[in-house]
């Protein structure tokens, strides 16, 4: 996947993040975490594989717990492209993706006006709006050539 970013934001103090959410600071969550930072848009099992290596043993139900609990308190980001499983993210800024058709590579793509939450529906029916999640889907310039 592709591990580029546009917009770098300050690093993480992860152990901090992880007090202010309620949640223990264990050497596995912060290996998931390094496991997010170092693989953006990884999978969960291509995470827990990299944490293995780093920790040696720990359980794919841990990985799981972790992602869970870091992207449910905003540590880290959970998307879920259509068609795909869920992938895991350390930018957790309103931004968007683009998806390559044939070989799944996937891409952060800043806000078009820059402000959340991006887009404003013709009629919000009552609810407030914090964030518009928008996909683009293409063929990516590796593909292309390969097709050509």
């Amino acid at each position: 996947m592709d591990n580029m970013k546009s917009k770098k934001a300050k690093p993480l103090d992860v152990p901090e993040a992880l007090k202010k959410a309620g949640l223990q600071v264990t050497a596995q969550r912060l290996a998931v975490y390094q496991a997010v930072l170092s693989s953006p848009h990884a999978m969960a099992d291509d995470i827990h594989q990299a944490v293995r290596s780093d920790l040696g043993v720990i359980s794919r139900q841990a990985v799981y717990d972790a992602l869970n609990a870091m992207s449910e308190h905003g540590i880290i980001r959970r998307i879920q492209p259509a068609g795909s499983p869920a992938r895991y993210e350390d930018r957790v800024d309103n931004h968007h993706h683009l998806i390559c058709r044939e070989c799944g590579n996937l891409t952060d793509i800043d806000c078009a006006i820059g402000a959340a939450p991006c887009l404003q529906p013709e009629q919000d029916h009552g609810y407030k709006i914090d964030e518009a999640e928008v996909t683009y889907w293409g063929v990516c310039p590796g593909c292309q050539t390969t097709s050509a």
